[in-house]
C-alpha cells in the first residue's frame, strides 16, 4: 500500500470512527499473516500492556494465521496508530 493511499485510508477511517463510535471504546482489529511465529510475536508486541484480548486461528492448511485483537482505546487516533505500527510488519494484511 502506498503511503499516499494509506493516508487517505486513515483519514476516512478516522472520520468514520468519530461518527459511529463513542470513545473510549473497544475496537476489533483483524489481521491475516503467514503462520510465522516471529511475525505473530511482533503483532503481540504492538498490543503489549494494552489489555488487548488476542485470538489466533490458523487456516485449514496452517499456512496463514488470522489474528483478531479486541482492545479498549481512547480515540480514533489510537486506533490508527496501532494500524500503522502493525503495518510496519512485512506481509501482514489488515482486514
Amino acid at each position: 500500500m502506498s503511503e499516499l493511499k494509506s493516508e487517505d485510508f486513515y483519514k476516512r477511517l478516522k472520520s468514520q470512527l468519530e461518527e459511529t463510535t463513542s470513545w473510549p471504546s473497544n475496537y476489533l482489529y483483524k489481521f491475516i499473516v503467514l503462520s510465522d511465529p516471529g511475525k505473530i510475536k511482533r503483532i503481540h508486541q504492538v498490543f503489549d500492556n494494552t489489555g488487548a484480548v488476542i485470538d489466533l486461528k490458523k487456516s485449514k492448511k496452517g499456512k496463514y494465521t488470522s489474528v483478531s485483537i479486541t482492545v479498549n482505546l481512547k480515540n480514533p487516533d489510537e486506533v490508527i496508530q496501532k494500524y500503522k505500527e502493525v503495518g510496519t510488519i512485512e506481509g501482514v494484511i489488515s482486514l
